[in-house]
């Protein structure tokens, strides 16, 4: 079939379950060809083709509300409601998402990028639903490791508790981005292992009643004996006692099964759980044998080998550099301990956990966790090292606040990911921590100009004995500069003048500092001369060289790869007006006040202006004589 004359899923209630296998291998076909060239989420989607196919068949989307949690494994969903044609554009500047969006089809009835959110989600439609005399199936479908997630896990309390009509896909593949980790995942394991309890309960059900002379005593007691079957074949029967009618396991790959057991949740009452097992990667035998998930979202490969195409020689990617620092650490202090919420793989701790496997703790997709676990070990006089994404930190935030920040505690912070991340998107763009780390006391928050002072800040930082430290860093490789051998404490708060100028003064850190310095330049060029200080704590301040700065009137132009309301920008205005330089004049550049789509990162500081020609228009409009001449 032609996936691009694909409209709406309809076309599916007619085929045959021989027809949907012969699309599916096409569906998986395209997939690998279009992934080799534009990268994105190969190994989840491959594992859901039969899945998806199965949900469109039975049920009605857009009326019946289909809520991918995390959203990596919609593309077969975004093929089956008429988007095949724009996969040449996935993940691109204005093109196709990779995640499900509101805008980009009625189909897509839940945004989502982190995960655990679609069971909440869910609850919430069920009850409009229902509040507004409407009938219609919701169906979250939600993978073995989001369940790891707290508001999963308050989702199917409260829905079981409500006995709302909803029917949750479990998507097990036994991994999320990494192998699943902790009890309910063994749970889970238990129950693939019982794959037979349905078909023993009802046998055994039948068999009760057809016994002559007591058949008729046995039946009356055959719901006990279903029970104490529960429990011996499916040790918790962890979704039942929740309230959740469950079925399964079922084969995720077996159009029989799927269509069987979809049908049946559709006519039962109250909330099901259909326990789908599934195989990530599958049809593609690079990521069949992926045992560390290096297929799980993917740049351009040779489909052939599975070959990855990307530089050679290289920089250090930005993790690797923080992870090896804190790994050389960990050989001199046996305080350190690295907690990491199922994200060992992307924060590049694989070679920590073999060094010191009794110090490297998964706790799951559990951010809320990871952040209070951290604190807890440092009351006790442990040096916690969180490896967590910008955008995941945002989860824990009141733990923050409250656990770590309140308390004092010497929690460090590897926050990865900061800035805009490119291609993932919205969901994933690391912008707001500068912000809401910024507003917290007794919090230090600094990011480094190169992988060089990148070390020696995470040296710093573990070395710290007075509160919390976050270390942003961005997605990608580092610069390539040569390494010290030894690391070395920076002064907290304290700046560098990476170039002198007595004209303007341009204040940045990390990712724009290049940046500001090739606009120098250019700017010399025109005869102004423009000051450029690495700001590399912005909490806090250097405040003996702002107080140098204003007292001399300099203009200032301040840069962060980081959203302007609250940013570093703000800071530096508030302790203008805090010192009373009520004639100090100061620009502000960074992200503005709205969420950035896809793209990749130079593309997004285009859009959004954040480019050397504007920061020379800047600096211009800060110096009145040089813009009248221009």
């Amino acid at each position: 079939m032609d996936l691009e004359r694909i409209e709406d899923p309809t076309f599916l209630k007619n085929y045959s379950n021989e027809e949907l296998e012969n699309l599916a291998a096409s569906i998986r076909t395209f997939l690998i060809e279009k992934l080799s060239v534009t990268g994105g989420h190969l190994g989840a989607n491959l594992g859901v083709v039969e899945l998806t196919l199965a949900l469109h068949k039975v049920f009605d989307s857009p009326t019946d509300k289909l809520l991918f949690d995390v959203g990596h494994q919609s593309y077969i969903h975004k093929i089956l409601t008429g988007r095949t044609s724009q996969f040449d554009t996935l993940r691109q500047y204005k093109g196709l998402c990779g995640f499900p969006k509101r805008n980009e089809s009625e189909h897509d009835v839940w945004e989502t990028g982190h995960s655990s959110t679609s069971l909440s989600a869910a609850m919430g439609m069920a009850i409009a639903r229902d509040m507004k005399g409407e009938d219609h199936s919701i169906l979250p479908i939600i993978g073995d490791g989001a369940l790891t997630g707290g508001m999963a896990l308050e989702a199917l309390n409260h829905i079981g508790d409500e006995k709302k009509n909803i029917i949750v896909i479990l998507n097990d593949n036994e991994m999320s981005i990494a192998h699943n980790v902790g009890a309910l995942h063994n749970v889970l394991g238990r129950m693939r292992s019982a794959s037979k309890y349905h078909w023993v309960k009802d046998e055994m059900e039948w068999l009760l009643k057809r016994i002559p002379a007591v058949g008729g005593k046995l039946a009356t007691a055959a719901e006990r004996v279903k029970d104490t079957m529960k429990y011996f074949m499916v040790p918790g029967m962890f979704f039942e006692e929740l309230g959740f009618t469950y079925y399964g396991p079922v084969d995720g790959h077996n159009f029989e099964d799927l269509l069987e057991n979809l049908q049946y949740a559709k006519k039962t009452e109250g909330p099901v759980l259909i326990h789908m097992m599934t195989q990530k990667g599958k049809g593609y035998h690079a990521a069949e044998n992926d045992q560390k998930d290096k297929w799980h979202g993917v740049g351009p490969y040779k489909i052939e080998s599975g070959e990855k195409i990307k530089p050679t020689d290289a920089p250090p990617a930005w993790s690797e550099v923080v992870s090896e620092t804190v790994r050389k650490k960990a050989r001199t202090d046996n305080r350190i301990a690295v907690i990491t919420p199922a994200m060992i793989l992307g924060s590049k701790l694989e070679k920590f956990g073999e060094e010191f496997p009794d110090r490297l703790f998964d706790v799951g997709i559990a951010e809320q966790h990871a952040t209070t676990l951290s604190a807890g070990l440092a009351t006790q006089g442990m040096k916690p090292f969180l490896a967590i994404y910008s955008t995941f930190l945002q989860r824990a935030y009141d733990q923050l606040i409250h656990d770590v920040c309140r308390q004092n505690l010497n929690v460090t912070f590897g926050v990865d990911r900061a800035g805009l991340v490119g291609a993932d998107g919205e969901t994933h763009q690391g912008v707001f921590d500068v912000s809401f780390l910024r507003a917290l006391p007794n919090m230090v928050l600094m990011m480094a100009k190169d992988e060089n002072e990148g070390q020696h800040l995470v040296h710093t930082a573990l070395e710290y004995n007075d509160g919390p430290v976050a270390i942003r860093y961005a997605r990608g490789n580092g610069l390539g500069v040569p390494m010290d051998e030894e690391l070395k404490t920076i002064p907290i708060g304290s700046w560098e003048i990476l170039k002198e100028g007595s004209q303007v003064a341009i204040l940045t850190f990390g990712t724009t500092i290049s940046m500001a310095l090739e606009a120098s330049k250019q700017l010399e060029k025109q005869g102004i001369s423009a000051k450029v200080i690495n700001a590399r704590f912005i909490k806090p301040m250097d405040e003996a060289m702002l107080h140098d700065l204003m007292r001399q009137g300099m203009p200032i132009l301040t840069i962060e790869e980081a959203i302007l309301k609250g940013g570093f920008g703000s800071g530096v205005l508030e302790f203008a007006e805090e010192n009373q330089y009520f004639d100090q004049a100061i620009e502000r550049m960074g992200i503005p006040d709205r969420y950035i789509e896809h793209g990749s990162v130079p593309e997004l500081y285009e859009e959004i202006g954040l480019t050397k020609e504007e920061i020379q228009s800047k600096v211009i409009n800060l110096l009145p004589e040089k813009k009248q001449r221009a």
